[in-house]
């Protein structure tokens, strides 16, 4: 059992040291976390309103989670702004773009492209976690970069993926939405630096991971001092290689009943295939995600990096379109830009 408290910063210093004090007597081990100015204690055991009355708390919860920041019960998280754009909020947020920054035509022609359908934030990798040492690795500052120059064109905000905890400080002044990759989920310093930082921060499920670890992983980052973690559902390792990975949707509403924090799911690198991009962002929408994030480039067959999974720009439209009627027989409130395109798939 672990208990969260929020913090009345309005008794002062010496209440707060009064706290904690009370807690020690108890024989409770306790941590003080800030997040965006607002003090919680979180604490091992149960604690009641009772135990602390007359001490700076003004609610006290517990949750049976071990993860108690993001669970639920506590109601510490929700949604997460990036940039201009809140995911969680109740509108479908679509990110998309090219696995890998190959160069400037490409990226901005992408960027430009995905804005145009109906996307929100752009993605693009320029640091890439290969199973091979041999295979693309990306473009690395460069390729950020690029990035943050289709951004400066589209207008769209960007993602991408942070590798070490060194790249965090200076990445974060160039991404408006730092991304956790799937290989990473457990390396905690970077974790812990990611959650030092001002930047939200895209966690990506470990291919073995559970449930459970997942969320352990979110609540690294928060109790480092960042609530802005949005999850990603991106597949799990199966005995099945008819796919690339097994995409857990039944992960999307268990953990929105289990957290406050903003699910989104990853199609591409969940299924491996083109063609089965556009019916699991259907099926993901309809699991109730808070949105995509899909691989998109200008000619997938010429990709330096997972072509075989990422839809072309006609292929994007498609998808956009097909959302918008599906949001709208579900009574989203997202709307698409109306092409005629878009107009004839609707």
């Amino acid at each position: 059992m672990m208990t969260v408290l929020e913090v009345d910063l309005g008794l002062g210093g010496r209440g707060l040291a009064d706290l904690m004090d009370r807690l020690a007597e108890m024989g409770r081990e306790a941590r003080l976390v800030s997040l965006e100015g607002v003090r919680y204690v979180v604490v091992h055991g149960r604690v009641s309103a009772s135990d602390l009355s007359g001490l700076p708390v003004r609610w006290v919860r517990s949750t049976g989670a071990s993860y108690p920041l993001v669970s639920r019960e506590a109601g510490v998280c929700g949604p997460v702004r990036v940039g201009s754009v809140e995911v969680g909020g109740g509108d479908l947020v679509v990110m998309a773009g090219p696995c890998s920054v190959e160069g400037r035509d490409q990226i901005v022609c992408t960027a430009l492209g995905v804005k145009e359908a109906g996307a929100s934030i752009l993605r693009g990798g320029a640091f890439k976690p290969r199973t091979n040492p041999y295979s693309f690795q990306g473009l690395g500052g460069i390729g950020v970069g690029l990035l943050k120059e289709a951004s400066r064109v589209s207008g769209l905000p960007v993602v991408t993926e942070v590798m070490s905890p060194e790249d965090v400080e200076w990445m974060s002044e160039e991404a408006d939405l730092l991304q956790v990759g799937a290989r990473n989920m457990q390396n905690f310093p970077l974790l812990r630096e990611v959650g030092r930082s001002h930047r939200p921060v895209l966690l990506k499920r470990g291919m073995m991971a559970t449930v459970d670890e997942w969320l352990q992983a979110a609540e690294y980052v928060v109790s480092s001092g960042n609530p802005g973690v949005i999850l990603c559902e991106r597949g799990i390792r199966s005995f099945d290689r008819a796919t690339r990975n097994l995409l857990d949707l039944s992960a999307v509403p268990l953990v929105k009943r289990l957290s406050g924090l903003p699910v989104v799911v990853d199609p591409s690198h969940g299924t491996g295939r083109r063609d089965m991009v556009i019916p699991m962002s259907l099926a993901a929408v309809a699991a109730g995600a808070d949105g995509l994030i899909v691989e998109v480039h200008p000619s997938p067959k010429d990709a330096l990096c997972d072509g075989d999974q990422s839809l072309d720009l006609d292929e994007f439209r498609d998808l956009m379109g097909a959302l918008g009627a599906l949001t709208g027989a579900l009574n989203g409130r997202w709307e698409v830009p109306s092409w005629e395109r878009v107009a004839m798939l609707a």
